[in-house]
């Protein structure tokens, strides 16, 4: 305990000014530091959390079961209180070999589930649908390729249109500032934003899955950057999504979350308040995720020239999740394409996945 004098009625005010100052000092950094040391901590912290059974691939969806209805439970997910799946329909785009329309679902009395459904008009056949995700201030015209600035996204949703897939992209709230004013709300409430957002994709994946054209056991979801955060979490609790693609997302999560480093962006002094998930890093960094999409494909693209992460540790952080599949001998179900560019899609590496997994 930091002591300057020793009776505050006699002491000079300049004394009790600086004491008061440096108390607050020391109790921010120590509580600081005893924070740091839970994040450090979190691989023996997680053997608590986590028994995997790897005797088959039935027993290891059993075990982890918990470890699911637990990632569940952290995100808040919102559970629609209403069932008509009919919608509304309005146009988006049309040319002589793709359709896409707008897709509104209604989730609960003012809550709505919104995203372009798009299809190639030839189709003889139930089609395999990728959920397409958007990244942070962007938008489903982003993934269609119809902002011409937006480089990075390649124009990935339309591609896979015209490379013969279903594909639909919903649409989130993007602008931080709003994203954390839902998250407040949302918190006080026992949701998060990312547990209704998430509720959201399901909702449009019951809309898609009740079509003639949808395939409904091959459906799959690809995002990049925030779209790629919406896969990693998303997939662990939606058994219909058979893959995911996490492009420019995942990460070495503890250093990503809270440890500051001039090599890679961190969120800790950021004003991105919805992405701190309560009790993410309990159980669940990103190789943990992985365990929850396993035995399902996943494919991560990581770019080394990508601002957003430093790609040594995400490899470390891909091989403590690959570890998941290859006790189960599956390792090539978990992919790592590591490629020379920045924060973008890789559209080929994609679609060569797609077509050998979906």
């Amino acid at each position: 305990m930091l002591v300057l004098y020793e009776n505050a009625l006699r002491a000079p005010q300049p004394l009790i000014d600086r004491a008061i100052a440096d108390r607050q000092h020391l109790n921010r950094m120590e509580f600081e530091d005893w924070l740091r040391r839970q994040v450090n901590d979190y691989q023996q912290r997680k053997q608590q959390y986590w028994r995997p059974d790897f005797s088959s691939p039935d027993a290891y969806l059993a075990s982890v079961q918990p470890n699911r209805q637990r990632w569940r439970e952290a995100l808040g997910v919102f559970q629609p209180r209403d069932d008509n799946l009919s919608g509304e329909i309005h146009p988006f785009l049309e040319d002589d070999e793709i359709v896409g329309q707008w897709v509104e679902v209604r989730l609960d009395d003012g809550l709505w589930a919104r995203g372009v459904f798009a299809r190639p008009k030839d189709a003889k056949k139930p089609l395999p649908l990728v959920v397409a995700h958007h990244g942070i201030s962007c938008s489903p015209e982003h993934a269609f390729g119809l902002v011409p600035s937006a480089s990075e996204y390649a124009a990935f949703a339309q591609k896979l249109v015209r490379d013969g897939y279903a594909v639909l992209a919903p649409l989130q709230t993007t602008t931080p500032r709003y994203r954390a004013r839902l998250e407040r709300l949302c918190r006080i409430l026992g949701f998060t934003l990312h547990g209704v957002e998430v509720a959201k994709i399901s909702r449009l994946l019951d809309w898609a899955a009740a079509r003639q054209d949808v395939d409904a056991e091959r459906m799959g979801m690809w995002g990049l950057s925030m779209g790629g955060l919406y896969t990693i979490i998303t997939v662990p609790v939606e058994p219909r999504l058979k893959l995911g693609i996490i492009s420019a997302f995942f990460n070495h999560r503890p250093n990503k979350l809270a440890i500051e480093d001039p090599r890679y962006s961190c969120y800790l002094p950021l004003d991105e308040e919805a992405i701190f998930i309560p009790g993410w890093l309990r159980e669940f960094s990103d190789a943990e995720l992985l365990a929850l999409f396993c035995p399902r494909p996943v494919q991560i693209q990581c770019g080394k020239c990508d601002g957003v992460l430093w790609w040594p540790m995400v490899a470390e952080e891909f091989e403590r999740g690959r570890a998941y599949y290859e006790a189960l001998g599956l390792r090539e179900r978990c992919e790592l394409c590591l490629h020379h560019g920045g924060h973008e899609i890789v559209y080929d590496a994609g679609l060569e996945f797609l077509r050998r997994w979906l």
